[in-house]
């Protein structure tokens, strides 16, 4: 049977998907306004979202039918409009909001350093100190303003990242788990409440790890973990059974994740393990293109990458761990090494 929805010509499909970033500017543009909190006590004409959201109302109309088009919200007659079970992903108040997310890839720090993409292809380069001066770290140092949004947008994907890690790996026997990088410890925080005999380190820069203690209380799990600032490249807490690296090391090249992996292992308690929760790359291409371009993403920013299993297995191997598995969680994965 012949499908209802016939493919587009080649150029037609190079158009849609050269113009997609014009699809993401309107769901980070629709974020940043914050028009999903307008409409989360139901449908509204535009004349109040604009009001809400303190917008003009003939062009806020432009952006919330394009918003309709790609499914963020419905529009209904008199050009009233209802978010979507997608454009509720939007709402700050959600539990599965991606709102900073959006408005991260809607800023000029992110969305501007993928014009230097093919020039990180020629040269092998982050395109991010091109385009922009510096390179990400001491952009972020420098612009509060940006590195506030990002910080959110990064809670937010760890967020969802959470519940699936929690539940697909066993951290029951783990002891002490060394949290590495671990920002505010939200995972580290659902990892002790699932697991009420592990007890909890959380090692992060100094100026960071004083955030973490509300995160901590809030799930009642603060008499069995202890904050520690520091930096991995000088060292990590020694003695821990499991270092938990999430989303760390897809922010380095090879040279310096070795550093960070070798102060991991150097730290390792007797029987400990290394678990690093990443988005795994598929050895071959898949239908779904996001770990790809994920990849491209940690590229242009900071030269970091998303790695294959064998090349978790190379990097491991090169600091004097041996992988033992990978357990799917989701997305992303846990990748679990030990000493060789």
């Amino acid at each position: 049977m012949q499908s209802s929805h016939p493919k587009p010509p080649p150029s037609v499909r190079v158009l849609q998907l050269v113009t997609s970033s014009w699809m993401a500017a309107a769901v980070s543009a629709a974020a940043e306004l914050g028009v999903a909190d307008a409409l989360a006590d139901g449908a509204r004409p535009v004349d109040e979202i604009a009001k809400a959201v303190g917008a003009h109302a003939p062009t806020l109309h432009r952006l919330l039918r394009a918003c309709a088009d790609i499914g963020l919200v419905e529009e209904r007659d008199g050009a009233v409009y209802v978010l979507t079970d997608v454009g509720e992903a939007l709402r700050s108040d959600s539990p599965t909001s991606m709102r900073n997310f959006a408005r991260w890839t809607g800023l000029a720090a992110d969305r501007n350093t993928w014009v230097g993409l093919a020039d990180s292809v020629r040269t092998g380069e982050p395109a991010f100190e091109k385009v922009h001066g510096q390179n990400v770290w001491d952009f972020m140092r420098d612009r509060t303003d940006v590195s506030g949004v990002f910080d959110d947008a990064m809670t937010e994907a760890s967020r969802q990242l959470i519940a699936p890690v929690v539940d697909a790996f066993d951290f029951s026997g783990a002891g002490t788990v060394v949290d590495v990088a671990g920002g505010h410890g939200a995972l580290l925080a659902a990892v002790l409440a699932a697991n009420p005999d592990v007890r909890g380190v959380l090692y992060d820069q100094p100026d960071v790890v004083v955030g973490a203690k509300e995160t901590f209380r809030g799930l009642g799990v603060d008499d069995r973990v202890e904050t520690v600032g520091g930096d991995f490249f000088d060292s990590v807490p020694a003695g821990g059974d499991a270092y938990l690296l999430s989303n760390v090391i897809h922010d380095w090249d090879d040279a310096n994740s070795l550093k960070i992996l070798a102060n991991c292992r150097a730290a390792l308690g007797e029987g400990g393990r290394v678990l690093l929760v990443e988005a795994v790359m598929p050895e071959r291409t898949e239908p779904s293109p996001t770990v790809s371009l994920m990849d491209l993403n940690m590229l242009v920013l900071c030269g970091g990458r998303q790695r294959t299993e064998a090349e978790f297995a190379e990097l491991f191997a090169a600091a004097g761990l041996r992988l033992t598995r990978i357990v799917r969680a989701g997305l992303h994965s846990v990748v679990e090494a030990v000493r060789a």
